[in-house]
């Protein structure tokens, strides 16, 4: 079990970042030295190439919310290193994530393992209210760079997340009762061209007050990368969208079945033009949802929190179960599950 610093920030975009900066600062270049290598390993670039690459995006991150940029500016001032350095790092799914669908199409061998999310509507939850969480599956060196940042913020919702030191956001919940889980998925579109970059998504999801509010957000300009986006809200509704990259029309909407939302690592929706690489950079993929489903099909109902905790804790398929654990035989990229999380919205705790 790893406890992760606990940081808290309040501000403006820059102070905020900068306070971010100064007290996650040791994670962060623990953060830059691991990505430095992993960048190598995935994509067969260096930190200067790694760089340049993540150059492009900058302008059309200020084009769809300039405050993230100003979180990065200060999140570089705190740590004491280069802003491009904390853009890079803020880029890194469009770098490792274009290099697995380059491999899936032809190159070399699959990717990296990932996450496994649910959403329990209140008719189905023992407290009554909707319940939402995940498993974060990554590589092992976020155990040692992963922090819980809580962020004041004027004119927008104040918000929690789980996140890699040094990036916007990840997985978690904010003051209007909107909590977000998140799946990476993988495209044929997969390309790295420039666009809003996923961790640039989560973090403005984190400012929306609604359902319907993050719908508008995700619509709102081309992304860059795949990603499953599963949005739930204190108010009892929830929705899951999967995005391949590109404009609003690369969106399908998924509600929930039987008052649950599961997800792991594909596409589950069909659609024309869409070629899924998901499968083959993510293989655990299809198990994982399997045994989650059995999982949920056995359980009796409502759901307590204390179920969900064993549900996310559980081994079948191990090293590769929803619980993923690292496996010496994928050396010597190691990957395993770095945090589990339940959010009750109504309840703003995580």
């Amino acid at each position: 079990m790893s406890d992760f610093p606990h940081v808290r920030v309040a501000g403006d975009a820059r102070q905020r970042g900068r306070r971010n900066g100064g007290q996650a600062r040791e994670r962060i270049h623990i953060s830059l030295e691991a990505y430095e290598r992993a960048f190598a390993h995935h994509a067969a670039w260096d930190w200067p190439r790694a760089v340049r690459e993540a150059k492009a995006f900058e302008e059309l991150i200020a084009a769809f919310d300039s405050t993230c940029l100003e979180e990065m500016q200060g999140i570089a001032e705190g740590a004491a290193v280069g802003f491009e350095d904390i853009l890079a790092l803020n880029v890194r799914t469009e770098i490792m994530f274009s290099a697995q669908a380059r491999r899936a199409l032809g190159e070399s061998g699959p990717g990296a393992a990932e996450c496994t999310s649910f959403c329990v509507l209140p008719e189905l939850s023992a407290t009554g209210h909707l319940l939402v969480g995940q498993n974060w599956d990554w590589l092992t060196h976020c155990l040692d760079t992963v922090v819980v940042l809580e962020a004041e913020q004027p004119g927008r919702p104040n918000f929690v997340t789980v996140v890699e030191a040094g990036l916007l956001a990840k997985a978690g919940m904010n003051s209007a009762g909107l909590g977000l889980a998140t799946n990476a998925l993988v495209s044929a579109g997969d390309r790295g061209e420039p666009g809003v970059p996923y961790h640039v998504m989560l973090r403005s999801l984190l400012d929306a007050e609604s359902v319907t509010d993050a719908i508008v957000t995700l619509q709102r300009a081309t992304r860059s990368s795949s990603a499953n986006y599963l949005i739930a809200h204190a108010d009892g509704v929830a929705v899951d969208v999967e995005g391949a990259p590109g404009d609003f029309g690369r969106l399908c909407l998924l509600t929930p079945e039987g008052g649950l939302l599961l997800h792991t690592n594909h596409f589950l929706s069909e659609r024309d033009g869409l070629r899924d690489l998901s499968l083959y950079a993510m293989p655990d993929s299809v198990a994982r949802l399997v045994r989650l489903r059995s999982l949920v099909e056995t359980s009796p109902r409502p759901f307590s929190v204390q179920r969900l905790q064993e549900m996310l804790a559980d081994h079948v398929g191990h090293p590769s179960g929803i619980c993923f654990h690292a496996d010496p035989r994928r050396a010597p990229v190691e990957e395993a599950t770095i945090a589990s999380l339940i959010m009750d919205p109504a309840d703003r705790r995580i």
